[in-house]
């Protein structure tokens, strides 16, 4: 049986890919969203020593914390998931053009 990226064809496995990564920001944030309500305080605060974890991990909570202004948890869901998206579409770009000089 084949697996779902080989059933889309051409540029289709490109999309499909880069959705992924979409998809995997969307769940990075959305994991980080459920341990900053599943914790006691000092959870996302300056205090917390993961935090940096966090900021690596959403880029928008970096940006957030260190340019001053306040993000929602609905809006760093979908701009963790639009900065995934660019990340994967630069590695799938990158990825594609090293495959053809190869």
């Amino acid at each position: 049986m084949r697996s779902l990226e080989q059933k889309v064809a051409g540029g289709g496995a490109v999309k499909y890919r880069i959705v992924m990564w979409a998809t995997l920001g969307f769940g990075v944030a959305a994991g980080w969203g459920l341990y900053a309500s599943a914790t006691t305080a000092p959870a996302m605060t300056s205090a917390d020593p993961i935090l940096a974890l966090v900021e690596f991990t959403c880029p928008v909570v970096f940006a957030s914390l260190h340019f001053h202004f306040a993000l929602g948890l609905y809006s760093s869901l979908l701009a963790n998931a639009a900065t995934y998206g660019l990340i994967g579409l630069i590695v799938e770009t990158l990825r594609q053009q090293l495959h053809h000089a190869g």
